[in-house]
């Protein structure tokens, strides 16, 4: 079965191969700037369900598209990418030392049905420094990150741990693909698992 992860995200796509799966990527367009919702995890999921609809418009043979979306919850306001620098050093001032909900949201398509989940993490946070969150920044990659920060890149010295599925705080919960995948009848031989390390 044709397998397509509507994400621009690498580390999404690096968390499916070396996991033995390796999708076509095809990027959905979608604003997410433009859609809303009434919570951070129901956000979510809605920017999940928009990158799968948009990209399952566009195939015309049968598929399974994943859309994933991430927005980190810290006392009930949604975080999703910063933009910019300056926005993801103001963000870090406010979440160091504290903890968080990363929530990702995943909607898979296939040719007959749609099914959906919210995984949810939680994250703690170091008490870094104004020098190390400057330094940090200044790297650019919390910038394009929901909730500017990583745990599978340089900003893994500043997560003093996660409670849950640490894939979903990279963008991908595995178990719940799997899931996802064996409520539409299909399993992961059929998407192609395992194929080797890249």
């Amino acid at each position: 079965m044709r397998f397509i992860l509507a994400s621009a995200s690498p580390a999404r796509l690096d968390t499916l191969r070396r996991a033995g799966i390796d999708p076509e990527v095809v990027v959905s367009g979608v604003d997410e700037d433009a859609l809303s919702a009434a919570s951070p995890a129901e956000l979510a999921l809605t920017l999940a369900v928009a990158k799968m609809t948009a990209v399952r418009e566009q195939i015309s043979q049968p598929a399974l598209v994943l859309g994933c979306d991430s927005v980190l919850d810290v006392d009930g306001i949604a975080y999703g990418k910063p933009g910019s620098a300056e926005v993801a050093a103001e963000r870090w001032r406010a979440m160091r030392g504290r903890s968080g909900l990363l929530h990702t949201g995943h909607s898979l398509g296939g040719p007959d049905a749609v099914t959906q989940r919210t995984v949810t993490t939680a994250v703690h946070f170091a008490d870094v420094t104004d020098a190390e969150i400057d330094a940090y920044c200044a790297t650019d990659e919390p910038s394009t990150v929901a909730g500017a920060f990583t745990i599978d890149g340089l900003g893994g010295w500043f997560v003093r741990g996660v409670d849950g599925d640490p894939h979903n705080v990279v963008g991908v919960s595995l178990p719940a693909l799997r899931d996802l995948l064996r409520e539409q009848g299909f399993a992961l031989v059929d998407i192609g698992y395992p194929v080797s390390r890249r």
